[in-house]
């Protein structure tokens, strides 16, 4: 398990890859391990497992089907009630 999600979007696949690349190289930089990268290939959702953060990079359509902020959000008031 993971203290921090970050969940970012790119317009496409290969913006997908170059925020990937980024991240992964930034961590590096800082001294930082990079467990795992799985998507990349495909690259409409990519997850890079810093450790203690994981990074899920999506295209406009895979966040929208996945959704993960319905995941890991709190409940709201209204679904409690029922």
């Amino acid at each position: 398990m993971a203290d921090t999600f970050a969940i970012v979007t790119g317009r496409s696949r290969i913006q997908t890859r170059a925020i990937a690349d980024a991240v992964t190289e930034s961590a590096r930089l800082r001294g930082y391990g990079v467990s795992r990268v799985e998507g990349y290939a495909d690259g409409s959702w990519i997850l890079i497992d810093l450790g203690n953060v994981i990074v899920h990079v999506f295209t406009p359509e895979q966040r929208e089907f996945y959704n993960l902020e319905r995941l890991w959000s709190l409940p709201n008031a209204a679904s409690s009630a029922s």
